[in-house]
């Protein structure tokens, strides 16, 4: 197993240099520059901006100077938000992003999993179908229309919750509802798919014959084997959660990683875009490495190689 994770350990690095150097690249194809939303900007002023953050340097050397400061945990100056560096600002709006994702993640599998394994035990009736109703809606609905029906029914028609930032827990009652309502429907459709497949197995009609209960074949015999796919996508999905949905922090003007990320695409700051890029591909491809190490915990009999 230890030569496994040395593996796929070198192979998330090497990812994430391929992430690095393509997320590079490409800004430097952008048409334009970083500094045309500056107000009777002279040439000579251009000059010496590019200078001062070395954008006057060949492609070839800004990149390896860039690559270097990557490794040491330096994505360079904000070139907006003067005298501010990018990691800075990651360190002080991935938090706020942390903390709404990590609710939004637990509440859909608190209550995801639980309603699919009712679905599949229950499989052609009521409840099945009514599972399935609302999981195909949550899958259909965009984020936005989300937000926009929490709102308005429960900020501005009814009043009952306040609408903007993160003051109290009442604020982030509407966020992490419309954050998690997406995953929540995936996690039941997949949990009711894969469980429907486990309860199909020899060993749980074995399991029946003997007169165990449903409550004890459901979440003690099948549900270890049943879980093993919403492993695989709870580990992206908390990497992406985590770092901030961008649609869901501008709406609810959550002071979040997904705000400033917008913010940095309509400013053209491209560093902070380079740097918020790299970071959640870093955390993306370190939570498929953490997935494929629990999977081997979870179920022994896969075999690692």
């Amino acid at each position: 197993m230890a030569k496994y994770i040395a593996k796929r350990i070198g192979l998330a690095a090497i990812t994430i240099w391929a992430v690095a150097t393509i997320t590079f690249f490409l800004m430097n194809m952008v048409p334009g520059g970083p500094f045309l939303s500056e107000k009777a900007i002279s040439p000579q002023a251009t000059a010496a901006l590019e200078a001062k953050y070395g954008l006057d340097k060949p492609l070839f050397q800004q990149y390896l100077t860039y690559m270097s400061d990557s490794l040491h945990g330096d994505f360079g100056d904000s070139l907006k938000q003067r005298g501010r560096t990018v990691m800075s600002i990651i360190k002080m709006k991935f938090p706020v992003s942390a903390r709404v994702g990590g609710i939004s993640v637990l509440t859909s599998l608190l209550i995801g999993i639980p309603l699919g394994c009712m679905a599949a035990f229950k499989r052609g009736k009521f409840l099945d179908s009514l599972i399935s109703v609302v999981a195909t809606c949550g899958i259909a609905v965009p984020s936005f229309v989300i937000c926009t029906l929490l709102l308005y029914w429960f900020g501005v028609n009814l009043k009952l919750l306040p609408t903007v930032g993160l003051g109290s827990w009442k604020h982030y009652i509407m966020p992490v509802a419309a954050l998690s309502f997406y995953p929540t429907a995936y996690i039941m459709r997949l949990m009711r798919s894969s469980m429907l497949d486990v309860l199909g197995q020899d060993y749980m009609r074995t399991a029946k014959a003997k007169g165990l209960s449903g409550f004890m074949m459901l979440f003690k015999h099948a549900l270890r084997n049943a879980i093993l796919p919403i492993i695989t996508y709870v580990g992206p999905m908390l990497a992406y959660t985590v770092t901030g949905s961008f649609v869901v922090e501008k709406i609810f003007t959550i002071p979040g990683l997904g705000g400033e990320f917008i913010s940095a695409i309509t400013g053209r700051d491209y560093t902070l875009i380079m740097g918020t890029t790299i970071f959640l591909a870093t955390l993306i491809i370190v939570m498929n490495v953490v997935v494929d190490i629990v999977y081997k915990i979870v179920d022994p009999r896969i075999k690692l190689r």
